[in-house]
């Protein structure tokens, strides 16, 4: 046999040494008398199987209403997902990663009610945002709890200050450990008071509340309401915090005694459509636009970012969480509508920040890309329609 046969015949025989690419996606059950649940599918990039359902977890609880997850999946190996219908706190332990375990089902932390969103510390703890508090008979703004990898808690602060308007519902954050501050946005997820454009900075290690500050309006007379997402820069000190009006702004002087916020981006939006979610790859930013868009925007100058990418989906499709895998190279996308009961996944070049569907993640036959949440026979029984939200690569 000639030497390079030789090699090329091992090399088909020999075991491939690609590690294996998980996908979690927690998914609520469109039937409200059946089980939530955490979906675990192999996206290996290997022809055979891209895109199979290798396990679901059910989770206690009827209509828990899955919302968010932590972003990347942590060293530690747990991942923090809520059930915001019910304001619960799921804690899956991932270290065995295609057979996660329900680790933890937590309530109400230190009188705090209706958690949202988790965010790793660098001693390991996870943060948590908390729409609201009880106090007396009364709901009040909530706040950040602190807790451990179990989910104990270990220490909290109240975002409740004088003067606070009455639509203040601590919503989501970002840590930034080089300058000891935690940045929250005020989005009232039940829809209850009117929209608030409060941004709040506090110091990370006492969690002591510093200030209070309002978002402004730009060109279209509204970019300041509804706070989204905060995000850290590559820098390790810049931050960009999005609305769900559509609005981009930098946070300047963060760790003086006097921060504001400039508006940097509007991105153009119809009437009663909005942004969602964004995650920074090095120096782009990516966001759910509406139109059922994925938008990549460079913000190498933070104070003028430049659309370089956009993902467009159909018109019917309304793009909400995204997040992106640990190479970088791809994005999974979630939603609403025509999303409902979809996820896709979309490739992304993190050098130039072109993005395009990945017609490779579909089903067998299908004759669109992306996985279908109905129709299924799930491992932990019943073939209820999935809502899918929450979702994070990991790799094996």
């Amino acid at each position: 046999m000639r030497p390079l046969l030789l090699v090329l015949f091992l090399g088909a025989c020999a075991p491939s040494t690609r590690p294996q690419q998980l996908l979690y996606v927690w998914t609520g059950a469109a039937d409200s008398t059946a089980a939530d649940f955490l979906a675990v599918f192999d996206v290996t990039e290997r022809p055979d199987r891209y895109g199979e359902v290798l396990t679901t977890i059910p989770v206690p609880g009827r209509g828990n209403g899955p919302h968010h997850t932590e972003h990347e999946v942590a060293g530690d190996g747990r991942l923090f997902a809520n059930g915001f219908a019910s304001g619960r706190t799921f804690i899956f332990d991932l270290t065995a990663p295609q057979a996660p375990r329900l680790a933890a089902d937590l309530g109400d932390l230190g009188g705090f009610t209706h958690p949202h969103s988790y965010l790793s510390l660098p001693n390991g703890n996870r943060l948590v945002t908390f729409q609201m508090r009880h106090d007396a008979g009364r709901v009040r703004t909530g706040g950040l709890v602190e807790v451990s990898r179990d989910g104990a808690p270990i220490r909290a602060s109240s975002a409740d200050y004088a003067g606070a308007d009455s639509g203040l519902r601590v919503y989501s954050a970002v840590v930034v450990p080089s300058l000891d501050r935690v940045v929250t946005t005020s989005t009232d997820m039940m829809l209850d008071f009117p929209a608030s454009r409060m941004v709040q900075v506090w110091r990370l290690s006492d969690l002591t509340l510093l200030h209070t500050i309002p978002l402004p309006d730009g060109p279209a007379g509204d970019e300041g309401l509804l706070g989204a997402e905060p995000r850290l820069l590559a820098d390790g000190k810049t931050v960009l915090v999005s609305t769900f009006n559509c609005g981009l702004f930098l946070l300047e002087g963060l760790s003086g005694e006097a921060p504001s916020a400039r508006l940097v981006a509007s991105i153009p939006r119809p009437q009663r459509t909005s942004c969602a979610i964004p995650v920074v790859v090095g120096t782009l930013w990516l966001v759910a636009a509406p139109g059922g868009a994925v938008v990549s925007f460079d913000v190498s100058d933070p104070t003028a970012p430049r659309e370089v990418g956009r993902l467009q989906l159909g018109p019917a499709e309304e793009t909400h969480w995204i997040a992106v895998s640990p190479d970088h190279r791809r994005v999974v996308v979630t939603g609403n509508r025509g999303l409902e009961s979809r996820v896709v996944i979309a490739r992304l070049d993190p050098e130039t920040g072109a993005l395009a569907i990945d017609d490779r993640f579909k089903e067998p036959g299908a004759t669109e890309p992306g996985f279908r949440m109905s129709g299924k026979a799930w491992p932990h029984g019943g073939n209820v329609r999935g809502l899918p939200h929450g979702a994070v690569f990991a790799s094996r």
